[in-house]
């Protein structure tokens, strides 16, 4: 994700880039990329409550790293064309960002449980709205505004602090949103210097497997043999996702698509409930619904605002 639509996605999402929009066959794409998503945080979370989190994601990313490096030196100009950037050093810290980003989410499912930690990271475009402000210089109204609040008035209803014991983890669960949100303004401003997304790519991929190579092989531990089929898993769910989407964003625009990112909140939720046997909270999903509709009004205003 994008990742515009997921912290974990390596490829950055653009507009649609053929000739003819076709919005159902976007639609499909990313629904079924959101089902890949949802079944990768669920292998996250039965991986975290076995190994290292840092060694598993280590392993995954090399999984990815090595798509990347393939897909690049079968492009014209090879490695070295889809490293030139003129903002290295921007480069590089939005794919160490992102993946220190993918441990705490993961650190979060393990911790939290799917539904809330989904909850809590779809708050991620409302942190983007805010962060904006200061970062790109961008003018939000008070509509939008109105929005966050909503969406923070929602994480509340989540936390509903005072009420029963109050568990200092639940705070980890706001960390991936705020650093994906981070990673997407990052992503923005590299995206516009280089003129494309080929180098972002690229460096989400090898700078993002460098940074967690160093943390993850001082984590490293014997995996059972059964479990490397759960490790291929998760490798596969997320290249599978990442194509999915690309393919999506290829097939129709964006704005068109977002709304159905939040699918993968129910998607994560209906896992947790029949895999992990998680309640359902009542208040949860009140909150959730707060989340997600302040996300899509904060959407269709940002849409109604470019169209003038």
């Amino acid at each position: 994700m994008t990742e515009s639509l997921r912290a974990r996605c390596a490829a950055v999402p653009h507009e649609a880039s053929v000739a003819q929009s076709d919005p159902s066959l976007g639609i499909r794409y990313v629904l079924f990329a959101m089902l890949c998503f949802a079944v990768q945080d669920g292998v996250s979370k039965y991986l975290a409550a076995l190994y290292p989190v840092p060694f598993f994601v280590m392993l995954r990313y090399w999984v990815f790293a090595g798509f990347v490096l393939v897909l690049a030196s079968r492009k014209p100009g090879g490695l070295r064309a889809a490293a030139q950037t003129q903002r290295p050093l921007l480069q590089i810290a939005r794919g160490v960002l992102l993946v220190l980003q993918i441990v705490v989410f993961v650190e979060a499912l393990d911790r939290l449980g799917l539904a809330t930690t989904m909850a809590f990271f779809a708050l991620y475009p409302l942190a983007i709205t805010v962060l904006a402000i200061p970062i790109l210089g961008e003018t939000v109204g008070w509509r939008r505004m109105a929005a966050v609040g909503v969406g923070f008035l929602g994480v509340l209803v989540i936390l509903r602090p005072g009420v029963g014991p109050w568990d200092p983890a639940l705070l980890l669960g706001l960390l991936p949103a705020i650093g994906l949100a981070g990673y997407s303004l990052m992503t923005r401003i590299a995206t516009q210097a280089d003129g494309g997304s080929g180098p972002a790519v690229f460096y989400t991929g090898v700078a993002g497997a460098a940074a967690i190579t160093l943390w993850g092989l001082g984590n490293w531990v014997p995996v059972a043999p059964w479990d490397w089929a759960w490790i291929a898993l998760l490798a596969l769910a997320a290249m599978t996702g990442h194509s999915c989407l690309i393919r999506a964003y290829d097939a129709t625009e964006a704005v068109r698509l977002q709304p159905f990112a939040y699918l993968q909140m129910v998607f994560g939720v209906l896992v947790g409930w029949t895999v992990f046997a998680e309640p359902v909270d009542p208040w949860a999903i009140l909150g959730m619904a707060m989340i997600v509709g302040a996300g899509l009004y904060a959407l269709w205003r940002e849409r109604r605002a470019a169209a003038g």
